[in-house]
């Protein structure tokens, strides 16, 4: 999804100012950090030490939890075809208490962010909960060797979630919540779908539910609904100034590639007008300010200065490190368009239909076809079913024209929209009363 996969994994949680559940048997706090005891001393190091599908097992530095490990867990490549063989998925296992609830992270890309000492997640310090963040396949250390695509499949990555919850199910007996942010929101969601027993909550952060490649929402959204018609306006005229100024400006941007190393699979000048197109989508997405886009009286230098620090090319670029889910967007999980009639006269690009495999799908998959089992099957589940899940949006992030919003009449299905929330929306971005809604009903729920 869109920038999203830079943007996501830096983005900075909001801490919770609500009071936690404190059980009265849950590690002492004042144990955490590198002054812990020796993982040789601890029950918890012990317990997965003695698991036979475990391996590679590490302790980490913390400040949030009571102990922290890396562990790596023996999966299944493809569920189907159990000659494929096996790979190890990296999973980080945050704890503080046999006795307390255990979210899991439903990581959609690396989890390299996962492992750094003051790392948690807005539920577990809401509800003073255990963490055990998944991985996605095919992402950094949970990379199968050799690499073979035909097991990149939700499905896939599905039963690696389920392996994942039984196995520290024999560790956690209390309530499971499964959450995550963009495409580990949809991850949530879609696990949700598939096994939903596995977990008593799910709670899938700013998730879309795409139905095609170029899902055809975002468009309309971006140049009619979001915002207002002049905060809408200006961005349409930073969009329309670099276009207009192309021939000075394609200049510095093909130098700014060139010094990073960037190859790509179209002319320069066509990856020019995409990066200029992905303009909109960024700046709703992440809830730029408005009055900081140049305006037509900005340099050239000012103009691009401010534009590459939000479209940094290598979003198309051959080095991206995100090659996975584009394999998974066009084969699956579905993408966003462009409207380039706006730009049209300025532009070297014919038509920007179907662009991801022409621009950012690697050659031998580049005829793959969309499915579009998942979003049907999904879309049936939601319908036909009520479990206790709490979908949060940002009614600015243009993800939201492809999310859920439509769902009605749930008793159990809960739908938040933060008014003018960007991607970066979550539950304490909420203001009272609705941000104690949100908490209780979820309070509620662990306490049932």
């Amino acid at each position: 999804m869109k920038r999203l996969f830079r943007f996501c994994c830096v983005a900075v949680l909001a801490m919770a100012c609500a009071v936690p559940l404190v059980a009265q048997n849950s590690v002492p706090m004042t144990r955490m950090g590198g002054n812990m005891t020796s993982p040789q001393g601890s029950v918890l190091y012990g317990q997965l030490t003695r698991m036979p599908n475990l391996s590679k097992i590490r302790k980490l530095e913390t400040s949030r939890f009571a102990e922290k490990y890396e562990v790596f867990i023996e999966q299944e490549l493809d569920q189907v075809n159990k000659n494929a063989g096996k790979f190890l998925q990296r999973v980080f296992v945050c704890h503080r208490g046999f006795d307390r609830p255990t979210i899991i992270v439903t990581e959609g890309y690396e989890a390299n962010r996962n492992g750094a000492p003051g790392y948690t997640e807005e539920l577990a310090e809401l509800f003073n909960a255990n963490i055990v963040v998944a991985e996605y396949r095919y992402f950094a250390k949970s990379m199968p060797e050799p690499c073979n695509w035909d097991y990149l499949t939700v499905e896939n990555s599905l039963y690696d979630l389920h392996n994942i919850r039984q196995t520290f199910g024999k560790l956690y007996k209390g309530k499971w919540i499964s959450t995550g942010i963009s495409k580990g929101g949809q991850t949530t969601m879609f696990y949700r779908a598939k096994f939903p027993d596995d977990v008593d909550i799910s709670v899938p952060y700013v998730a879309p539910l795409n139905r095609g490649i170029e899902d055809g929402r975002h468009e309309k959204f971006l140049a009619k609904e979001v915002a207002d018609e002049k905060s809408r306006q200006i961005v349409l005229a930073f969009q329309m100034e670099m276009m207009k100024r192309k021939a000075e400006l394609l200049p510095m941007f093909k130098a700014h590639c060139d010094a990073k190393g960037y190859e790509f699979r179209l002319p320069i000048e066509e990856v020019y007008d995409y990066d200029v197109m992905e303009y909109s989508f960024a700046h709703w997405q992440w809830g730029l300010p408005i009055d900081k886009v140049p305006g037509p009286d900005a340099t050239n230098e000012e103009i691009f200065k401010y534009a590459i620090g939000i479209l940094e090319p290598n979003y198309f670029a051959k080095q991206t490190p995100y090659t996975s889910f584009n394999v998974q967007a066009v084969r699956e999980l579905g993408y966003y368009g462009y409207d380039m009639k706006p730009f049209k006269k300025y532009m070297d690009i014919k038509s920007p239909k179907d662009y991801m495999r022409r621009l950012m799908i690697i050659e031998e998959l580049s005829g793959d076809k969309f499915d579009k089992t998942l979003y049907k099957d999904t879309k049936k589940f939601l319908k036909k079913n009520d479990p206790k899940m709490v979908y949060i949006y940002g009614e600015y992030d243009p993800w939201s024209a492809s999310g859920v919003l439509e769902l009605k009449n749930k008793e159990n299905i809960k739908i938040y929209v933060h008014p003018k929330g960007s991607h970066s929306t979550r539950i304490n971005s909420f203001a009272e009363p609705q941000k104690s809604e949100i908490i209780n009903t979820i309070r509620g729920w662990l306490e049932e």
